[in-house]
């Protein structure tokens, strides 16, 4: 695999000019010392001249401070830049694309500060700032950062501190489906040949709910059919019912969390029962989503029916097993995406 210069900082880069000349002085063949080191083919011949002008030799090689205009921005602007730039979107800023490029930055400094720097300058800058060009992972548009920085940093220490002081539970709720004919992971085939998989004529299909806790408690419930606001606030009293303690139920924003009636069954409860929407497009904030990955990962998917199985009788054993396990309970909370939420 050959190497990019541009990739390797300069004391790097003069270790191989070093190492590469002494070679060759030693009897290796040019050709076979940078195979050996990966770099280009160009690179050594250009060291080699570079080395053998007179009273030159390997200081030639030698790295020098890098030289280049000076940006015009102050230490302050460019911080500000990178705070512009680092976890944000154009978009933000009410610029037209959604990925930072040079260019997009370089229109961003010039409204905001007035100075016009060109794309090779900006890059230069944004070098220096510690950026990189990467390929993004997509989420959705409407997310927004703020208001999710904003939830782990005040909202749910808040709920966190509320809890606390009324000796309340929180979990965390949500729904998932699951169909009988669903197909993960990989099979066997012949090379070249892609296998298909037969579909059984007549699928079963169930759905589940369940809530969530950092100490290890699991509540779940399975029912046919689309979530509504009746559905739920059933399923809501289902949860609630023997409990001692006060409950913090954070959400998700599905609209069948919002109804009227929902409200006024959590009013009923005068307190027992709090319930919090997360922001929206983030259920990555969720512990509970891990758990319906772990179930669609271990479950049907890697253990089909057997003839004559019935779906909803496999997922409710599969969840118990999860109710049990308390260790694995509080793996679920493990994931960086939710190191937020404290022990409650």
């Amino acid at each position: 695999m050959k190497r990019d210069g541009r990739t390797l900082d300069h004391s790097t880069l003069e270790e191989f000019r070093l190492l590469a000349l002494r070679r060759v002085r030693e009897g290796e063949k040019p050709s076979a010392v940078v195979k050996s080191l990966g770099m280009n083919r160009t690179s050594i011949y250009r060291w080699l001249k570079a080395a053998s002008g007179r009273g030159k030799g390997e200081r030639a090689l030698a790295s020098r401070a890098a030289t280049g205009r000076p940006t015009k921005l102050t230490p302050k602007q460019q911080a500000q830049v990178f705070r512009w730039i680092n976890g944000r979107d154009p978009r933000q800023y009410g610029l037209d694309f959604g990925l930072w490029t040079r260019q997009i930055a370089a229109t961003l400094i010039e409204q905001k500060f007035g100075m016009r720097l060109g794309v090779t300058a900006v890059g230069r800058l944004l070098a220096r700032l510690g950026l990189t060009p990467q390929k993004p992972l997509q989420r959705a548009y409407q997310r927004d950062p703020q208001a999710i920085e904003r939830w782990q940093r005040e909202t749910y220490p808040g709920i966190a501190a509320a809890a606390r002081q009324s000796g309340a539970d929180i979990y965390f709720w949500d729904e998932s489906g699951f169909r009988a004919d669903t197909v993960h992971g990989k099979t066997w085939a012949r090379k070249g040949k892609t296998p298909v998989v037969q579909r059984p004529g007549r699928r079963q299909s169930i759905s589940a709910a369940s809530a969530v806790n950092a100490k290890g408690g699991f509540w779940f419930a399975t029912y046919e059919g689309a979530l509504n606001a009746e559905l739920f606030v059933q399923l809501l009293k289902k949860m609630m019912r023997g409990r001692s303690k006060p409950v913090h139920l954070v959400v998700d924003g599905l609209p069948a969390h919002k109804r009227a009636d929902v409200r006024e069954y959590i009013a009923s409860t005068k307190g027992k029962l709090c319930m919090h929407i997360l922001p929206g497009y983030a259920p990555d904030l969720n512990p509970d989503e891990l758990v319906w990955s772990h179930v669609k990962r271990t479950g049907v998917a890697r253990n089909p029916l057997r003839a004559g199985e019935k779906l909803h009788i496999r997922i409710d054993q599969q969840l118990h097993e999860v109710q049990k396990n308390r260790g694995l309970v509080r793996s679920f909370f493990d994931a960086p995406s939710v190191a937020y939420i404290s022990d409650c």
